[in-house]
C-alpha cells in the first residue's frame, strides 16, 4: 500500500473482531468466488457468536470491503495473515481458524485453495496439527447430509 506521497503506508491494525471477519472474508475470497453460501454464514456467525459480542453488525460490509481490497494489493495475503494474527489474542487463536473452517464448509466441499489457506493459517497462528484437525472433523460432521 501507498499513500498520496507515494510513500508505503502500513497495514491496518483491526480489532479482534475486524480480525476474525478478516479471516472469514479471506476464506470465502480464496477460490475468487464468495458464494452467497458463505457470505450468508459470515453474516449468521457475526450475528450469534460469542466472539463478536459488541461487534457493530452495520459495520460487516465495510470490514469485508477493506478486506478484499486488502488482499487485492501486492502481497496481500501475506500482509492479511500477519495483521490478523497481530489483531487476535492467542485465546482467539483456535477461533479463528474454527471461523476459518467453518466458511470453507458451506458450500460442502472444500477446494485446494481453501486447503493452503487453512495451512498458511494455521501455521500463522501457531496451531498444532490436532487441534486443527479437531476442529475440520467437528465441521465436517456439522455439514454432513
Amino acid at each position: 500500500m501507498q499513500t498520496s506521497a507515494g510513500k508505503p503506508s502500513c497495514p491496518p491494525s483491526l480489532s479482534q473482531h475486524e480480525a476474525l471477519v478478516y479471516v472469514m472474508v479471506m476464506m470465502s475470497a480464496v477460490d475468487r468466488e464468495m458464494s452467497d453460501d458463505e457470505f450468508t454464514r459470515i453474516g449468521r456467525l457475526v450475528q450469534f457468536l460469542p466472539a463478536f459480542e459488541g461487534f457493530d453488525e452495520d459495520h460487516l460490509v465495510l470490514v469485508g470491503h477493506e478486506c478484499a481490497a486488502q488482499l487485492a494489493a501486492p502481497e496481500g495475503l501475506d500482509i492479511v495473515l500477519e495483521i490478523v494474527r497481530e489483531a487476535l489474542p492467542e485465546r482467539l487463536h483456535e477461533t479463528a481458524y474454527a471461523l476459518a473452517v467453518e466458511i470453507a464448509a458451506a458450500d460442502q466441499r472444500i477446494r485446494n485453495e481453501e486447503i493452503r489457506l487453512l495451512q498458511l493459517l494455521r501455521d500463522r497462528l501457531g496451531l498444532d496439527k490436532l487441534t486443527c484437525a479437531a476442529i475440520e472433523r467437528g465441521a465436517l460432521a456439522r455439514f454432513r447430509k
